[in-house]
């Protein structure tokens, strides 16, 4: 059921980051804005304002989308996720974010939360990319510092780092 401000603002709940929020916002104002103006997570970036770049990628419900492209009134009672949930509970790194550093695969930063957003996502779903999935998975990104190829290294590393934790032991006989 939609609630309604005393100014006859929509009023947003939802979890963010693991976290249970809210927040007042008008019916047209837009999720980075909403994430960024009214709750204050500012590592969401907003670039182009069109879909295109992919610096303000989020997950919604688990699955990477454009803030820039989705209404704040489409996640009220929905789990949204940003760059600062890639983070453990003691704020350390998670392991891609740690490749990301290891590989050099930032320069500027701008890019690098969608980036982060969308990779987690795709890892989940696609543990066990090749070189050109990652790469035609990161073409809904632009990034103008790095060209791309340490941020493909991070995102294949992580992968297999991820497998080899996962992987039976073996035994020497």
């Amino acid at each position: 059921m939609k609630t309604y401000a005393q100014d006859g603002s929509h009023v947003i709940r939802l979890t963010l980051n693991g976290q249970p929020r809210s927040g007042a916002c008008e019916s047209r104002t837009l999720l980075s804005d909403f994430l960024r103006d009214t709750l204050g997570a500012t590592g969401t970036h907003v670039g182009c304002e069109h879909g295109v770049c992919g610096a303000c990628t989020v997950q919604i419900d688990g699955v990477a989308g454009r803030a820039c492209l989705t209404l704040a009134v489409q996640v009220d009672e929905r789990s949204v996720d940003t760059v600062e949930g890639l983070c453990g509970l003691e704020d350390d790194f998670s392991d891609l974010q740690e490749a990301f550093h290891r590989n050099h695969a930032l320069q500027c930063g701008f890019c690098t939360a969608g980036i982060l957003m969308s990779c987690a996502d795709y890892l989940r779903r696609r543990p066990d990319p090749t070189e050109q999935e990652v790469r035609d998975m990161l073409s809904g990104h632009l990034c103008r510092c790095t060209g791309y190829t340490n941020i493909v290294r991070a995102v294949l590393e992580t992968a297999a780092a991820r497998r080899a934790a996962t992987a039976p032991a073996t035994t020497g006989e």
